[in-house]
Formats: structure tokens, sequence, C-alpha cells
């Protein structure tokens, strides 16, 4: 099952002419930090084809978008999957909405998931060095499976780390305008 792809630009001109809504489906408080001007909160983890349905009349389609564009695909083909047709991911996310010099809102957000997740792998892999070199050599496992969990992500795109972080309270909850509350 495929969905289609459309640049910010496009997906911009499609929303003033009432073409459908635009969801941004990172954590809230990505979201918070900064998104699209008019783009609506549901978090991946969240989002469903009967949430989105709610949000769109028929025959409009509901524009996805995320950072940088895999989280949106992602929830692009859980949604056609479910059976939703009408829905299209924004090429190149937020970055390339901003990049294009679209309207969006700027709030006091966190750290971006992505480098949430760098800053705890590279702790874990330096306190695994830490320990093996003080502690016990044992301790290197740390680092040996951090190492693997970072492997095992960029081949197969799917990483324990940021699902178990996007989770932590300050990525849950936001009082920034996000529609979907944990």
């Amino acid at each position: 099952m495929s969905f289609a792809t459309m640049s910010a630009r496009e997906v911009k001109e499609e929303l003033a002419r009432g073409g459908g809504v635009l969801v941004d489906v990172r954590t809230p408080g990505e979201y918070a930090g900064e998104h699209a001007e008019g783009a609506v909160s549901v978090p991946l983890d969240r989002i469903s084809a009967d949430a989105v349905r709610g949000m769109v009349s028929p025959g409009q389609k509901a524009y996805l978008i995320c950072k940088s564009g895999k989280r949106a695909g992602d929830a692009c083909t859980k949604l056609v999957m479910a059976g939703l047709a009408d829905v299209v991911r924004v090429d190149g996310g937020t970055d390339a909405w901003v990049a294009a010099g679209l309207p969006s809102v700027k709030g006091r957000g966190v750290i971006s998931l992505e480098r949430q997740v760098r800053i705890g792998a590279g702790l874990l892999v330096l306190v695994g060095v830490v320990l093996g070199l003080t502690v016990s050599p044992y301790a290197f496992a740390l680092s040996g499976f951090v190492g693997a969990g970072l492997i095992f992500a960029g081949v197969t795109d799917w990483c324990g780390m940021a699902l178990v972080l996007g989770r932590m309270p300050w990525n849950a909850g936001s009082k920034h305008g996000a529609s979907c509350s944990r």
C-alpha cells in the first residue's frame, strides 16, 4: 500500500484552499518547540484512522508531518493499512517547512527526540567505559549493548531508545496547543 508525498509548499497551497488538515506526529514536546502554523498534534503512538477521520471532511486529505519525514511516513503507512486512503506525507517535514519560509509557531519545547537518543546513547557508552576501567571489566558489556542497539537501529530504522524516550514525562504532555494528551 502506498501514499502520496508532497512538498511543504504544495501542502501549504492545498491547505489554503481548504484541502484538509495538517497533522504533526512528533512528540508533544517537539511540537511545542516549533510546528507548522495550523498543524494539529497527534503523536505517532496515538495516531489512528478513527482519530484522523474525525478531523477531515469528506474529500479532504490528512497531511502528515514530523521533523524530517520518517515518522510521518510510518504514520501514513499505518493509516493506509487501516483503510484511510487520503493521507499525504509532507516531504522533508517541519525542517523543510521552516526552510521554505512557511509560517511556523515557535515555543519553548524540549530537545528533539533524535538529539535525546544521541545524548542517552553517548552517556550509556561513557558510563560503561568508566565502570569497565574502574569497577569491573564486565561493565564494558553496557557499551557493547548500546553499540549493538545503534547498529540495529541503523539497519532496521527502528529505535527502541527513541520509543522509550518518547514516553518520558518531558516528552509526554504539553500545554502548548497539543490536541492529544497522554
